[in-house]
């Protein structure tokens, strides 16, 4: 059995009442939870949060709300995977046991059900305790400046000063959308981006990380585009 873990907490800070505001007429979290239900990956789909109004907002969506999030799991110091342990003990004390579950962000209206189905069956293929989507950095980070104490500029790795960008390995980040894995990893706290995690490459029409209001914006667009691609 798998269960999808959807953490939207009432208090963002940089984007008010960021988990439910509107993105091109909907609710953000609206589209994770269909993403989630349209994907058929999961028993249950549930948010994790302490806003009555988020609850409310989730189960209109069609997701489940089984209980109110305790407060100190709701501040700005909150790790994700002791949202996520929290939400699979809940339901082992009901005796309802998920053998993997998927932390999906409330605010990752980019990913669709069928990046969902893929990065599972990732998982299972690899048999890690993780798969997560990454994205590549648009440009080689070997190469990367810093302004030393005279604001002078210096390389961070001299010694690829003149090695070509395509001589250089690519490298990845944490598109930070979504984590599936196996339910005991999350339980005993293993480490999402350690050695027995996977990575699922995904574009950088679907990689975008909503922060400011500016992002909000493009990120709309970003969705309409991927609506007239997928066409």
């Amino acid at each position: 059995m798998n269960l999808c873990v959807i953490p939207a907490r009432g208090g963002s800070k940089r984007i008010p009442r960021k988990n439910i505001k509107p993105f091109l007429g909907r609710p953000i979290i609206d589209y994770s939870i269909k993403s989630a239900i349209e994907s058929n990956c999961f028993d249950k789909v549930i948010v994790s949060t302490d806003d009555d109004e988020i609850a409310q907002i989730a189960k209109n969506s069609g997701a489940d709300v089984p209980f109110l999030r305790p407060k100190n799991l709701a501040d700005d110091f909150t790790a994700l995977i002791d949202v996520v342990s929290h939400s699979i003990k809940w339901f082992e004390k009901e005796n309802i046991f998920y053998e993997y579950t998927c932390c999906l962000l409330p605010t990752a209206p980019l990913v669709s059900s069928e990046i969902l189905q893929t990065a599972f069956n990732n998982l299972l293929s690899y048999d890690s305790s993780y798969c997560l989507p990454i994205n590549s950095y648009p440009y080689p980070v070997q190469r990367a400046l810093k302004r030393n104490k005279k604001g002078s500029l210096e390389m961070l790795f001299p010694e690829n000063q003149n090695t070509r960008s395509q001589d250089l390995e690519e490298i990845f980040h944490d598109a930070g959308q979504f984590y599936w894995g196996k339910s005991e990893a999350f339980k005993d706290n293993v480490p999402i981006l350690g050695e027995d995690s996977v990575g699922f490459a995904i574009n950088n029409l679907t990689a975008y990380d909503i922060d400011d209001i500016e992002d909000w914006h493009f990120a709309e667009q970003l969705y309409l585009n991927s609506l007239k691609i997928r066409k």
